[in-house]
């Protein structure tokens, strides 16, 4: 470094740092030098054009960075921004949205519950949602998911059918909604607390509703199901999909009860809802050295899940990624459009928005 009393900056004086340290050196129209002068001139002008060449580095290497990290950006920005439209009826109006909440909205399952066909499956999508995607929805989602369920309910209490499916229904978002405002100040409910509670004591009345309602017998008199023939009132019995509609049907009357115990019905049914190994895994051999199907299904229902089945369901367009309802025509530009759909499962659908 310059020294002390020096002022490097004086007219025909330089320092530069070399390998060898500072030196100091005079310009040419000062007349004088010190050390090499045409030497330190060829090393200048070689570490300048290193250094030079190592600055033009620097920023293309950092111009590349950049624009991988924005290439990345804008991938993941399209992931995040992967529209599905939803059509409408027969209109051809087209809604896009990117979140589970949007889509929830927009689909209208209040009308879709009126349905028979539909009502089983916007009761499975909101079951699923409760147990792990309510804290995914919106404020208006998730007001517009209560609305839902309300009208539900008020279905179930008119028409009387489906009592136990909405039981659990109300019991799994009852346990959810427990746990979430335990973690209340987490930001994991939208709104404020009181506002979930209360609506922890609407499903807690509507779940009173369903327990005390009465089930009414019908005013006609004519031929009952116990009327039918044995093999007619078996062959109904094998289009139960859940065993646990076999045990009520079973508790009507003793000679239904015979018929719900029989092995080629709850082997029919084993066999329906799981696999040949998943069966296999679950043999359970009654006192007479037989196989207890009965027990087999309780068992295997805990440990795997049931096949759905359900009458109606959304299908999803690969072609032009349109939402609709079965059976409900949707603008396609394909060839053939037809083979473009594809049946969602309420999990399924909720697949469509995790990315």
């Amino acid at each position: 470094m310059p020294f002390l009393g020096q002022d490097w900056r004086s007219p025909g004086q330089s320092w530069v740092k070399t390998a060898d340290g500072w030196t100091r050196f005079l310009d040419e129209k000062s007349g004088g030098y010190v050390g090499d002068i045409s030497s330190f001139c060829k090393k200048d002008d070689h570490n300048k054009e290193n250094l030079f060449n190592s600055l033009n580095y620097d920023i293309a290497a950092k111009k590349r960075k950049k624009d991988l990290l924005n290439n990345k950006a804008k991938i993941q920005y399209f992931h995040q921004e992967k529209w599905i439209y939803v059509h409408k009826g027969s209109t051809k109006e087209r809604h896009g949205y990117c979140t589970l909440g949007e889509a929830f909205n927009r689909l209208d399952f209040s009308s879709a519950i009126l349905d028979s066909r539909r009502f089983n499956y916007v009761v499975r999508l909101l079951e699923l949602i409760a147990k792990s995607q309510l804290t995914s929805l919106s404020g208006i989602a998730q007001k517009n998911y209560m609305n839902i369920l309300e009208k539900v309910v008020q279905k179930v209490l008119e028409d009387q059918q489906n009592i136990r499916l909405i039981r659990e229904l109300l019991q799994t978002l009852y346990t959810s909604l427990c746990t979430l405002v335990q973690r209340v100040g987490k930001s994991v409910l939208v709104g404020n607390i009181n506002m979930w509670v209360h609506r922890m004591e609407s499903i807690l009345h509507w779940q009173q509703q369903l327990n005390n309602i009465q089930i009414t017998r019908p005013a006609f008199k004519g031929t009952t199901f116990t009327d039918l023939p044995l093999c007619l009132q078996l062959n109904i019995m094998q289009r139960l999909s859940d065993g646990r509609d076999l045990v009520s049907l079973g508790q009507v009357a003793p000679d239904l009860q015979v018929l719900s115990e029989d092995r080629l019905l709850w082997k029919k049914l084993c066999q329906y809802h799981f696999t040949d190994r998943q069966i296999r895994k679950r043999l359970i051999l009654s006192d007479k050295g037989q196989l207890d199907w009965k027990k087999m299904y309780f068992k295997l229902i805990r440990c795997y899940p049931r096949k759905e089945q359900y009458g109606d369901t959304l299908q999803l367009c690969r072609h032009c990624h349109i939402l609709s309802w079965k059976g409900t025509d949707h603008p396609c530009t394909a060839n053939n459009p037809e083979t473009c759909s594809t049946s969602l499962s309420p999990q399924d659908f909720i697949n469509l928005f995790r990315f």
